[in-house]
């Protein structure tokens, strides 16, 4: 083989690389896109139903500071009466 030769032998591996390591990596981010989406999606999901719950409690603290309210008028009254 001469200089020429080897050369282009050399350039062809090296396109050839870069051709596969180009694959792979192409690959590979289009299957971290497709899993972050994924994991996105359920989160939203899972959010949601935190939200949700939360919502739930506040309600039912809202309750219970009304009755406390309500006990306290009764018992303060109830005293300022006598």
């Amino acid at each position: 083989m001469n200089d020429p030769e080897i050369w282009t032998v050399i350039g062809v591996f090296a396109a050839a690389m870069l051709g596969g390591l180009t694959l792979v990596v192409t690959s590979l981010s289009r299957v971290i896109r497709a899993e972050v989406g994924g994991l996105r999606a359920e989160l939203r999901a899972e959010l949601s139903g935190v939200n949700s719950r939360l919502d739930a409690t506040n309600t039912r603290l809202e309750h219970l500071d009304r009755d406390v309210q309500a006990l306290t008028r009764r018992v303060w009254g109830a005293e300022s009466d006598s």
